[in-house]
């Protein structure tokens, strides 16, 4: 008998999806590598759970996924592997699990964030509520220049708030070293929240060239003028894209690899 999903329903809502799939070009099967006696992907969702946002579903485009979340207590559904991004995946998954429309805010998270902090995902929805934003998402401010320099390092350019210097709106995102001068560069973390006006405007709309010239996604919200805000959280957690970064989280999550 399988266990009720844990976090079926909240009375919250706001959803968190998840899109995981196994094919990937540098580790191959990701999310079902297994840390610390469990499948990446169910790190993934108990911590999504753990951040007490509302109802936790993984979008999954193969069925072993949904079978090692369901296997863990939690909930899943499959998707077709035909969508061109993680995004498009939550929104076929959010068309099919809430055809009623009763969730609001949509969060996406990564299926390759096995370090997130819940209590930094939970941030993600407060551009949503103070600034009123289209979309909300989270940063964390470095002075590494290393950090800086790095191609893969995507920053985000905001302009704060007056009176609060963690929260502000995106001007822009960038592979650049940006903004320039003295001072903090701000690390994009690739984790929204979505009013669902906006994911439903976001999916459709086409490929924008700044998003293709940057291999950045959200640049198409911003050229298609829609709002981001930003929230600056206190770690990074970091993507799992290699067998050198699945050893690490091993070790961060108790057991070498």
């Amino acid at each position: 008998m399988r266990p009720e999903p844990a976090s079926r329903d909240t009375g919250s809502r706001t959803i968190v999806l998840i899109p995981a799939r196994l094919a990937a070009t540098r580790l191959p099967g990701k999310p079902l590598a297994v840390i610390a006696g469990e499948p990446m992907i169910v790190h993934v969702w108990r911590r999504a759970v753990e951040s007490e946002l509302g109802r936790v579903v993984v979008a999954a485009a193969d069925p072993p996924i949904v079978e090692a979340v369901v296997r863990a207590g939690g909930e899943a559904v499959l998707v077709a592997d035909d969508v061109p991004s993680g995004t498009d995946r939550i929104f076929r998954a959010l068309e099919r699990i809430d055809p009623a429309r009763r969730y609001a805010r949509i969060v996406n998270v990564q299926g390759d964030l096995p370090t997130l902090d819940p209590r930094d995902l939970a941030r993600v929805v407060e551009p949503l509520d103070r600034l009123g934003v289209d979309i909300g998402t989270i940063a964390v401010a470095t002075s590494d220049p290393e950090e800086r320099a790095r191609l893969n390092f995507v920053k985000a350019v905001v302009s704060f708030l007056p009176g609060d210097p963690t929260l502000g709106r995106a001007l822009y995102f960038t592979r650049a070293p940006a903004p320039w001068g003295e001072g903090p560069v701000w690390h994009h973390i690739g984790i929204y929240a979505f009013t669902r006006a906006a994911l439903e405007r976001f999916c459709a709309l086409p490929a924008s060239p700044l998003e293709l010239r940057e291999k950045l996604e959200q640049l198409r919200a911003l050229e298609a003028g829609m709002s981001i805000g930003v929230k600056l959280v206190e770690s990074a957690p970091f993507g799992v894209d290699t067998p050198e970064d699945l050893a690490r989280a091993c070790r961060i999550l108790g057991r070498p690899a």
